[in-house]
């Protein structure tokens, strides 16, 4: 999972169980497209240091409150 984030700039976002992985974009799609390049370089970075690759952790849901 990805955590997007509009920014006074534009778009960043982050994984959060990829400790240190993060992009930035102008745009939305663009920031998407970063993404998914950080989390390939990241993943074969672990993999060349021999580390595992951690099994994804984090999940998210909407929980709607009275305004």
């Amino acid at each position: 999972m990805n955590v997007i984030e509009k920014t006074k700039t534009g778009y960043s976002a982050y994984s959060p169980d990829l400790d240190g992985c993060l992009a930035a974009g102008e745009t939305r799609s663009e920031v998407e497209r970063l993404m998914k390049r950080a989390i390939r370089f990241h993943l074969g970075e672990m993999q060349a240091a021999g580390l595992a690759i951690p099994k994804p952790t984090t999940q998210a849901k909407y929980v709607e409150v009275p305004a």
